[in-house]
């Protein structure tokens, strides 16, 4: 019995190792990052960042009133604050809004400096498709 158990245990340590290391070097290596430009790396981020309807609202809602703290967002989305919030976090992470404290509140705007690299991208786009005239395969 107890040659068993030492046989089980050594199973289940063997099996537990196995699983780390697909974590580790399966589920890390899906994304490879690294083979890319940190312009890429930086686009996708923004990209990833602006791909939630709920994020493209609340840039909008930025637009239209310039600035605005969190309770005001949360009263023209039909989402919690909670929900809201981690929306803005997610914006302001990836560079695209900023905020400042007004009291016990945080006020936020567009970051123009988070733009000016999706400006950039869609001007590349744009120039060539403009010079392409729809001369595809």
């Amino acid at each position: 019995m107890e040659l068993l158990q030492k046989k089980g245990t050594n199973i289940f340590f063997v099996n537990v190792y196995i699983v780390i290391l697909q974590y580790k070097y399966i589920a890390m290596g899906i994304t490879k990052t690294e083979h890319f430009t940190e312009e890429q790396n930086e686009l996708a981020v923004l990209a990833k960042a602006i791909g939630h309807p709920a994020r493209i609202a609340i840039l909008q809602h930025l637009i239209k009133v310039n600035s605005c703290i969190c309770g005001d967002i949360v009263n023209e989305l039909p989402l919690a604050q909670p929900t809201v919030s981690q929306h803005l976090k997610e914006l302001k992470n990836a560079g695209l809004i900023k905020g400042n404290f007004e009291g016990n509140a945080i006020c936020y705007c567009l970051n123009e400096e988070g733009f000016d690299k999706i400006k950039a991208f869609f001007h590349q786009i744009n120039n060539y498709l403009e010079n392409k005239k729809n001369q595809c395969c």
